[in-house]
């Protein structure tokens, strides 16, 4: 970034690229002055952390131009691939010059805890992070609108699709962000900051905090029923109480949580045991 530009910025998302939290976060980025692109899955790609892949024909990767909703000064596309893969290709110049900032959704659910290693909105940004493009992933955590709680951060996940989500509250989300990016923008390169947001308006959230990762995530896989040969699982909320200080626990008190994250690498204090 120079004096006489703005940022570029890349958004991605997983949740596809017509979902309305990639809208709003656009939108935030567009409306600070910054210079922004989309570019995100053609179809939901929940979970799937930092992999790579893609749909091809004839060895090439398919992605086409398309427009968003109220944005239509800023170039989209819909891209055949996993948000991580886009985040590469973002930095290989493919959507254009190589972005200074890539912002990762606004993800329908809360990305916290340690189970942020699944979640394909966080992995973008960790996988931007990893090439050295500063990053933000964007959370709404849908699950405290009804009934917050310690555990499981809100109310039950079955109820979540009774919702329309384009009244779920991305503004909020959206405009947090939106304080974050100078701070981003002047950081170091590979900084990653990972942002979960209450779905509640502006004026009810009770404030942004700094957060450590909890040491489980707001749902969990659960056996649902087994037979021969086969199982079936089912996601619910974790009932585990709340860390204090946690990414979880500050959205159960009804805060907004910010944590700076990394990619992983090696211990560098543990000796194991093999020769020289």
């Amino acid at each position: 970034m120079t004096a006489d530009r703005p940022p570029r910025v890349l958004v991605t998302n997983d949740d596809g690229v017509h979902a309305p939290g990639i809208r709003a976060l656009a939108r935030a980025a567009y409306e600070r002055g910054m210079d922004v692109v989309v570019a995100a899955p053609e179809a939901e790609a929940s979970g799937m952390s930092a992999a790579l892949s893609a749909v091809t024909e004839d060895g090439r990767l398919v992605f086409r131009e398309t427009e968003l909703d109220g944005l239509p000064d800023v170039p989209a596309y819909a891209v055949a691939a996993s948000p991580a893969y886009i985040a590469v290709l973002a930095g290989l110049g493919v959507f254009g010059p190589v972005p200074d900032l890539l912002l990762s959704g606004i993800n329908r659910g809360a990305n916290a805890g340690h189970a942020v290693l699944h979640s394909g909105t966080v992995g973008a940004a960790l996988t931007a992070g990893n090439n050295g493009i500063r990053a933000l992933a964007v959370s709404l955590d849908v699950l405290t609108a009804a009934a917050a709680s310690a555990g499981s951060g809100g109310a039950a996940i079955a109820v979540l699709d009774s919702v329309d989500d384009e009244s779920r509250h991305w503004s909020t989300a959206a405009e947090l962000a939106g304080t974050l990016l100078p701070w981003l923008a002047g950081a170091d390169p590979g900084t990653v900051l990972n942002l979960n947001v209450p779905d509640l308006p502006a004026d009810r959230v009770a404030g942004l905090r700094q957060a450590t990762l909890a040491p489980f995530g707001q749902v969990q896989v659960s056996v649902a029923e087994r037979g021969e040969g086969f199982v079936r699982t089912a996601v619910e909320a974790n009932a585990v109480r709340a860390v204090p200080g946690t990414d979880i626990a500050w959205l159960a008190d009804g805060y907004a949580a910010v944590t700076a994250i990394r990619a992983l690498g090696h211990l560098p204090d543990v000796e194991l045991p093999v020769d020289g």
